[in-house]
């Protein structure tokens, strides 16, 4: 895709004129997911006083390389060109032997990444409760004792992990009324449409009372799940979530620049897809993972954890649309798990965020995107199909 044209004002100064309602959507994605900053309040994930954790560079060609999705070739260039990629990093054996930036991103730029950051909480909470702070087999209400006035009660710190809380949440991303369109107010990133709508994020938890099902009976997106579970870990630390990645995660595994995550109107960062950071930042995180939760040298994330999420899912609550792009798979600990039997996984947010970890054949890959849509069967299958084609050739 060309690079982003400016959306000018009417005096032609190059400020983007971009609607309130509609800054993170096609078209004006394809700048604002560059410029969150710029958009919506934030707040820093200091990335430490330490040295950035090197990587290792060894560049080959892949844009040759070919692929087939549902009856349709392609190859890796002609997949940069053509599904609005921003970036695209990828690692195998450590080192990283592809790095491209598109659509004006440069390796400083913070891209937002949507549900990405699901999978950023998810392995804070895996640190937590390696040092015992956390019991994932815990009620929520134990942490959190205002849920008992809500359908979370009841629910344990796994069924948010997993998502099988049986709570109603409508996560419809286009409708003008949903819980979904709720939380984008609540989290600041929209204006309230209804001034009965919750104020921030907390209160939303709070109004949620009714339940669709019994909890655990299976799995069931729902991103407020991932805000009830950053809650969880804020309370057990006494610590703002911003602060706890940045002190848990982000300055120990050596990142190189400052991240950040959009706040609400009480400063909660938003723990379900508020997170911004760098194309090689991510990869790092996606080193750590590979590494079986050690990098240069350093453990940071319990390697039991690890383990389980690649291989502790039960694919029996997996299920419905979910299968249109991962028929073997299953969600487990906030992420994705492409296939139960090889445990390979991913952090997957809208209009194509992603980040693939295979430690079977030591390779990952980072993502970052633009799409016109928030969601596109298409669109996800053939970046997987770009991706598994890029780890053949390399393992060949």
């Amino acid at each position: 895709m060309t690079r982003t044209t400016l959306f000018r004002d009417s005096a032609g100064s190059g400020t983007p004129v971009i609607p309130r309602q509609d800054w993170d959507r096609a078209p004006w994605n394809r700048w604002t997911f560059q410029h969150v900053r710029d958009m919506v309040p934030t707040t820093q994930v200091w990335r430490g006083p330490g040295p950035a954790s090197p990587l290792l560079v060894a560049l080959q060609p892949i844009d040759s390389i070919a692929f087939e999705t549902e009856g349709q070739a392609g190859t890796v260039g002609s997949f940069l060109e053509t599904n609005y990629t921003d970036g695209l990093i990828v690692l195998h054996r450590g080192t990283v032997v592809a790095e491209r930036y598109l659509n004006g991103m440069v390796p400083r730029t913070l891209h937002l990444s949507q549900s990405v950051a699901k999978s950023i909480v998810g392995t804070l909470a895996g640190i937590l409760t390696g040092r015992g702070l956390v019991d994932s087999g815990a009620l929520l209400t134990y942490y959190l004792p205002e849920l008992e006035t809500t359908a979370y009660r009841g629910a344990t710190v796994q069924h948010v992990l997993d998502m099988t809380s049986g709570v109603l949440f409508d996560e419809t991303y286009t409708a003008l009324d949903s819980h979904m369109a709720q939380l984008d107010a609540a989290s600041g990133w929209k204006d309230r449409r209804n001034k009965n709508w919750p104020m921030h994020v907390w209160d939303l938890i709070l109004s949620l009372k009714e339940l669709e099902c019994p909890h655990g009976a299976s799995f069931r997106y729902r991103s407020i799940e991932t805000d009830v579970l950053a809650f969880v870990l804020q309370r057990a630390t006494a610590t703002p979530l911003a602060e706890l990645v940045s002190r848990e995660l982000w300055a120990p595994m050596g990142a190189e620049e400052d991240a950040c995550f959009t706040v609400d109107a009480a400063g909660y960062a938003l723990g379900d897809g508020g997170f911004n950071a760098t194309l090689r930042d991510y990869a790092r995180f996606a080193l750590l993972h590979l590494r079986g939760g050690e990098i240069n040298g350093r453990r940071i994330v319990p390697a039991q954890w690890i383990a389980g999420t690649r291989f502790g899912a039960n694919p029996a609550l997996f299920g419905g649309i979910y299968h249109d792009v991962l028929p073997a798979g299953a969600y487990h600990n906030q992420f994705w798990i492409e296939d139960t039997s090889r445990g390979a996984y991913m952090a997957r947010g809208v209009f194509g965020q992603l980040i693939y970890i295979d430690p079977e054949a030591d390779f990952a890959a980072v993502i970052l995107s633009s799409w016109p849509e928030f969601v596109s069967t298409m669109r996800m299958r053939t970046a997987l199909a770009a991706i598994r084609a890029i780890r053949e050739a390399l393992s060949s």
